[in-house]
């Protein structure tokens, strides 16, 4: 199913954590080298990309409105600096595709729970190509978004989303992120809950005032950006093709300067709600971003 998993920093806290000691000893030896995601010579969504959404369970009408003002915001120029656009411009400079312009298309809301409230990869798959009734076609993402009533396989235990591809007449990429407010909030909507994982640092304040959605932005922004740049699995990635490193996923955890596992460096706060935040977008809002690998300069940028 998936090309590409995504998973949350708090486990990757444990393993870089264990791998800072090994590092520290060797670094007289062996000079670190840089993160280098190799293209695979496949295809890349450019232009336009269509974006349709599947709710499956029951999100309320605000749930739905910041997660569609956050795909909106991607192409807002007239958000202030720093932007979810200028974040989403980097995927303009992987070879293959100028920045794509994200449209919001079809909605569909499953709030009856058709399939039940534990679904299997293959129900992912199925909701995301014959469940929704639409295609994304060739350049489309089918984004299916699971209310925090629904459990996913793997779904906060290994993963927080995911994103694959269909075959079909036309092959289509589709995604899948899960609302973690009851289910891991410390595992896939951190740093706005302390982590399940290591020092017990104070959790942030989500900027739209909804942990587990908040948390779902962070996803999303990984996966989409996952599906727009190694849609078929063979675009940019590091490490093998069956749990790759991709452009968002590779900065797992990074969201401003001065970032290291279980901080996630400084960003800005809002100083009549204490919320913190890296971008700006439509209608007011405000969203945190993880950073994004620049293929320019072989390294993850975080917009702060």
């Amino acid at each position: 199913m998936a090309a590409g998993n995504y998973t949350s920093a708090p486990l990757l806290l444990l393993l870089c954590l264990f791998a800072a000691g090994f590092r520290a000893s060797s670094a007289a030896l062996v000079k670190e080298e840089p993160l280098v995601l190799k293209y695979h010579n496949g295809t890349l969504l450019k232009g336009t990309v269509t974006v349709n959404l599947v709710w499956y369970g029951k999100f309320t009408p605000a749930q739905r409105a910041i997660i569609v003002d956050f795909l909106q915001s991607l192409n807002s120029l007239k958000s202030a600096a720093p932007s979810a656009a200028s974040w989403w411009k980097i995927t303009g400079k992987f070879k293959g595709g100028g920045a794509s312009t994200v449209v919001v298309g079809k909605q569909i809301l499953v709030e009856n729970y058709p399939l039940g409230k534990s679904l299997k990869n293959y129900q992912i798959a199925y909701l995301a190509s014959k469940g929704g009734s639409f295609g994304g076609g060739a350049n489309g993402v089918n984004l299916v978004l699971t209310a925090k009533d629904v459990y996913v396989d793997g779904f906060c235990m290994s993963r927080c989303g995911t994103h694959g591809s269909t075959r079909g007449k036309t092959r289509s990429a589709f995604a899948w992120v899960g609302n973690s407010e009851t289910q891991c909030p410390g595992y896939c909507a951190w740093p706005f809950h302390q982590p399940i994982y290591g020092p017990q640092t104070p959790p942030l304040v989500a900027p739209n005032a909804d942990v587990g959605v908040d948390g779902m932005i962070i996803s999303i922004a990984t996966v989409l950006a996952g599906a727009v740049t190694n849609p078929f699995n063979n675009g940019y990635f590091q490490g093998p093709a069956t749990a790759p490193l991709e452009a968002v996923s590779a900065c797992t955890g990074i969201f401003g300067s001065g970032s290291y596992p279980g901080y996630p460096g400084q960003v800005l706060v809002d100083k009549a709600t204490g919320a913190s935040f890296n971008a700006y977008g439509v209608n007011g809002r405000r969203f945190l971003i993880p950073a994004m690998w620049d293929p320019q300069k072989s390294a993850c940028s975080p917009l702060v």
